[in-house]
């Protein structure tokens, strides 16, 4: 009998669906490859959600999430015209994500940069800075800091419009993630980019503080400390110096999407959000919106996360690396959809449907 999987599956919004349908159609192949089943139970999410369920995070979803073994989630969010027909406090990322987050306490947020050698041509940056690639292992602690914080909008004294809003973080929350990026620094080339701005604030005196007693267990890994905006400066300029980074919440928010730059595009940016006992899956990019159901979104992402679902999840590692090495199988034959051509006129844009067929392809051989 085959082995019985519940995967909760939240598509989202703009160019969720059609990019979440390839990444079911490549996780269906895998499990008719190692025989495991599947079960594959969507449910809303989003704003979509709200405009269908009066919640951007309904009571439907958290039950079919919590009955899950992994949550594989896309892309959510509209035009920010569309957005104001919401109400602030159930607009997607505060009514869905963060609630997302907070519920199953996905605390390590991991995020690849990766770009092969031989795929230079994506990426924005000089062929000399990139000769042998990018690869970066991301770490962002996801539920604590300024996003987590309390938030209070007031008027002052004077008449003014204020807002508070708090970054706050506890030693345990600093330390659970600081095990994390030291376990995956140890499993690479055993370097770590601490990545802080203690020259100004207080949290990250803190965040400092608890990286050097957690280090005492890691004998082996070397620790690089870098303030925030030198770390920018440095991805763009030599990005090979880095391996694995461990940031805060909001420095985290801000790096990977500069790390999706590199690359030439969020759309080759999953990711996994790893809680205590569910974690979830997710492209790093946003719904794009002006191209949905238009067939030209790329996918890439969107399976990327499906093969760090089967890898953390549910420890498919050689399932998860055929997925991955079959979509840069198809990368590199030039065939690519339409985001990553900005700096090479001679690949082959493809549809996202064909960029799916493609991947299944190689994915079967």
């Amino acid at each position: 009998m085959n082995k019985q999987v519940k995967i909760a599956v939240l598509e989202g919004d703009g160019i969720g669906p059609e990019i979440m349908v390839e990444a079911l159609r490549v996780l269906r192949a895998v499990g008719d490859m190692c025989l495991v089943d599947f079960e594959c139970v969507p449910a809303p999410f989003g704003a979509r959600a709200y405009f269908d369920h009066g919640k951007a995070f309904p009571e439907e979803t958290k039950k079919i999430c919590d009955q899950a073994d992994a949550i594989l989630k896309g892309p959510i969010g509209l035009s920010f015209e569309e957005t104001k027909k919401i109400p602030v406090e159930e607009q997607p990322e505060r009514g869905a994500l963060l609630p997302l987050r907070k519920r199953y306490n996905t605390f390590a947020n991991f995020r690849p940069v990766k770009l092969p050698a031989g795929l230079g041509a994506f990426s924005p940056l000089k062929k000399e800075v990139i000769a042998n690639g990018i690869d970066i292992m991301m770490i962002r602690e996801l539920v604590g800091g300024l996003y987590f914080g309390k938030k209070e909008r007031t008027t002052n004294a004077e008449g003014l419009r204020s807002v508070t809003e708090t970054l706050e973080y506890n030693e345990e929350q600093i330390k659970k993630i600081m095990h994390v990026a030291f376990e995956e620094a140890g499993r690479r080339k055993k370097i770590l980019h601490n990545v802080h701005k203690a020259n100004v604030l207080m949290s990250s005196v803190l965040w400092n503080e608890i990286l050097e007693e957690v280090q005492k267990e890691y004998p082996d890994v070397t620790v690089e400390h870098i303030l925030v905006d030198a770390a920018a400066t440095a991805l763009c300029i030599r990005p090979s110096q880095f391996d694995v980074m461990v940031m805060e919440n909001m420095f985290g928010d801000i790096l990977s999407d500069l790390g999706g730059g590199l690359l030439g595009s969020l759309g080759l940016m999953p990711s996994a959000c790893i809680g205590d006992t569910i974690s979830y899956y997710e492209p790093s990019h946003g719904s794009a919106p002006d191209i949905a159901g238009q067939n030209k979104a790329n996918p890439y992402s969107m399976i990327g996360s499906v093969a760090m679902m089967l890898e953390r999840s549910f420890g498919l590692k050689k399932e998860s690396d055929r997925v991955w090495q079959s979509m840069t199988t198809v990368l590199s034959s030039g065939y690519t959809t339409v985001d990553l051509t900005a700096y090479d006129k001679t690949l082959k844009v493809v549809s996202t449907r064909e960029f799916g067929d493609k991947v299944l392809e190689k994915l079967k051989n």
